[in-house]
């Protein structure tokens, strides 16, 4: 098993990270330390003085990203709400609340993706912009792109599960294949990118930094796909009547889910704003 290594290259530059993913690089610039972090670079946290930053990499950027996660986590509270409390709207309306939910989250998932594949190569003087924009892109040797594209494929999932949720076909075999298995789908793909994210920001398997908001906002959204994952299990439809209890169940950990989303989501427009420049970083 791959364990996280600490070492130099032959700039001499100091790096970390997990595996063969280096998320992590302290090099001069100018005659200043500089600490290079794989998730700054992607979302253009951090900039260099004589480079004009794309437009998925500005502050707007990530601001409007992390509302459109807003957005979609209010949504999948107040579906998961009008589930556990008496109200007047139907069990349809209530599902396709949930399936507006789903679609600013597949926005957001997007809008992620595209800005980890062309977030452009390391670079100690000015990084290298892709040599043309990629919708989707494949770099399977970033973490935090695989951590995206997961992430994205995974609200796809959730579109299909709240849509078919909508008009569910009868017979409870029926109603796995279409509603719980995306859903299911979808939860593990959530879990799987909520991890690699908290590796990303973790350089390493695990770390504790709740004084880092980076870091808050990576394992606040681990949380959350773990409670998704929760409610993606107990969400299967048995042969016969659901126990009620189970139904609760799930919509419990949906709500407590979507709330760590949206806490997220919130801290990511807080940290959009907190763009520093190569040279003046505060070490």
């Amino acid at each position: 098993m791959n364990r996280p290594f600490e070492g130099h290259d032959a700039q001499g530059l100091t790096e970390r990270g997990v595996g063969p993913f280096v998320t992590f690089r302290s090099y001069l610039h100018q005659g200043r330390l500089v600490h290079w972090r794989a998730r700054q670079h992607r979302k253009g946290l951090l900039q260099h003085p004589d480079q004009v930053a794309a437009f998925w990499q500005k502050p707007a950027y990530n601001w409007w990203t992390g509302l459109s996660f807003s957005i979609g986590s209010l949504l999948f509270m107040l579906g998961a709400t009008l589930s556990l409390t008496p109200n007047p709207l139907s069990a349809v309306q209530i599902a396709i609340i949930f399936f507006m939910g789903s679609i600013p989250f597949t926005i957001a998932g997007f809008l992620q993706n595209f800005q980890a594949a062309n977030a452009g190569d390391f670079s100690s003087s000015s990084p290298a912009r892709p040599d043309r924009i990629s919708i989707v892109g494949w770099e399977t040797n970033s973490l935090g792109w695989i951590s995206t594209f997961a992430q994205f494929l995974g609200t796809i999932a959730f579109n299909f599960n709240t849509f078919d949720a909508i008009d569910p076909v009868s017979g409870w075999y029926q109603q796995d294949l279409t509603i719980w298995l995306p859903g299911f789908i979808g939860s593990v793909l959530f879990l799987v990118s909520g991890y690699l994210a908290f590796m990303e920001t973790s350089h390493g398997y695990w770390s504790w930094k709740p004084g880092d908001l980076d870091w808050k906002i990576v394992f606040i959204n681990l949380l959350g796909c773990i409670f998704f994952m929760i409610a993606g299990i107990v969400s299967f439809i048995p042969k016969g009547t659901d126990p009620e209890w189970l139904i609760n169940l799930a919509n419990v950990h949906l709500w407590l889910g979507a709330f760590c989303f949206l806490t997220g989501a919130l801290l990511m427009m807080r940290e959009s704003r907190q763009t520093e420049t190569v040279g003046d970083q505060k070490l």
